[in-house]
């Protein structure tokens, strides 16, 4: 058993995963989310994966866009079969807050993200996909416990909110494996744990 754990994140040119204006200031995320090549690129990250990690913030905003898209006919095919993929996938929700979780095939993670992917890890399965879960991405790069990390980077400024990297992130090698320019000027990288 060799599951892959991929961190899958949007960020702006100067590091942002957010802007000045909170948690839910990304508007500028989503000209670059909806293209073509960036839903391809999802895609292709997604689809060898059989279990999703989300923090509770994106568990409630997927789950009140993602489930309907997958029978939407004027949806594109791209975001169609992401729908499909989220709604059969394993979805381990990380959360103190939530008392449950409605989405088919979801569960509330009584752990810590670095021992439900200890024990994840131990069972048969395909990759393990963090989805656009910042605080889980952190907690597992400084665990050693990420992978591959896949990054949407947005050619945008946006001057302040949260990075993603901080003073408190290890060091660590990475390798570029993939790189795919988007119609909007996106770049979808993907780089692989190498130390």
């Amino acid at each position: 058993m060799n599951r892959t754990v991929v961190g899958n994140i949007s960020l702006s040119l100067d590091g942002r995963v957010n802007g000045p204006g909170g948690d839910y200031d990304m508007g500028w995320i989503a000209p670059h989310a909806v293209t073509a090549g960036s839903l391809a690129h999802m895609i292709r990250v997604t689809s060898p994966a059989t279990t999703a990690l989300l923090g509770r913030k994106n568990y409630q905003g997927f789950g009140g866009y993602w489930p309907a898209v997958a029978d939407d006919e004027t949806a594109p095919e791209e975001s169609r079969a992401f729908s499909r993929w989220l709604n059969e996938t394993e979805k381990v929700v990380f959360s103190s807050t939530l008392d449950d979780a409605p989405w088919q095939n979801s569960r509330i993670a009584a752990t810590d993200p670095v021992a439900t992917v200890k024990e994840l890890r131990q069972q048969d399965g395909g990759d393990i996909v963090v989805l656009a879960s910042s605080s889980v991405i952190r907690t597992l790069l400084a665990a050693g416990e990420l992978d591959r990390l896949s990054v949407t980077l947005c050619p945008e400024l946006v001057g302040g909110g949260v990075s993603l990297f901080d003073e408190t992130t290890a060091a660590s090698s990475w390798s570029l494996t993939d790189c795919t320019r988007t119609e909007s000027g996106a770049l979808c990288l993907l780089y692989d744990r190498t130390a």
